[in-house]
């Protein structure tokens, strides 16, 4: 494996997916609670693996190519995160909504479920991994494409594990009942940011 590539998908895919978003929100709230942690960031980075190696096997270009494919994920996934904004508004909202386990999802298919419509009803995932990913992997030299998605694949793992069971060590912090409000009010507005992008492209 070309080392050089390698080292090149991991940094792109770190660059990517390193922003507060609706995937890394969830998981980190997952994470805060310790609630189904491995199972959450498995799925996330599989996922993001899966979609990696379908960008670099050319669907990036087929997804340009239809884009009512996109359009349909867009809506559903403002839809989504619009109604899980609301929920997290409600918790800031309300005065108990402040233990622990507040707002995590604790029942573990229903964790997994999230999970999976927070990357696969998420436009910027597709964007971010299937035509991103996939268009600068197909940049490189024809042997050392696979190097490349093996690299953005690692890194998109390394920063779902980090996240995952790194939220841990903000446990004191979050031992204090306004930080949780901080952090739902927070997430709300993220949510709700991101669906009105997907509704309102720029």
């Amino acid at each position: 494996m070309n080392t050089t590539s390698f080292l090149a998908g991991f940094a792109t895919s770190a660059a990517l997916i390193v922003a507060i978003g609706a995937q890394n929100a969830f998981v980190l709230r997952q994470g805060l609670a310790r609630a189904h942690v491995l199972p959450v960031v498995l799925v996330c980075a599989l996922s993001d693996a899966l979609l990696i190696t379908l960008g670099i096997a050319g669907l990036g270009r087929w997804v340009q190519e239809h884009p009512a494919l996109l359009a349909v994920t867009r809506w559903g996934g403002a839809a989504f995160l619009l109604a899980y904004g609301a929920l997290a508004a409600r918790r800031a909202l309300s005065p108990h909504a402040l233990s622990l386990q507040g707002g995590a999802v604790t029942d573990l298919r229903a964790a997994l479920a999230a999970c999976l419509a927070f990357t696969y009803l998420n436009p910027h995932c597709w964007l971010d991994t299937v035509v991103l990913v996939g268009s600068i992997a197909a940049q490189q030299p024809e042997g050392q494409r696979f190097a490349f998605g093996a690299g953005a694949a690692a890194g998109s793992a390394a920063w779902f594990f980090s996240l995952g069971y790194g939220a841990r060590l903000l446990a004191p912090l979050f031992a204090r009942p306004a930080a949780w409000r901080v952090l739902d009010a927070a997430i709300a507005l993220v949510m709700t940011a991101i669906a009105a992008g997907l509704i309102y492209p720029l």
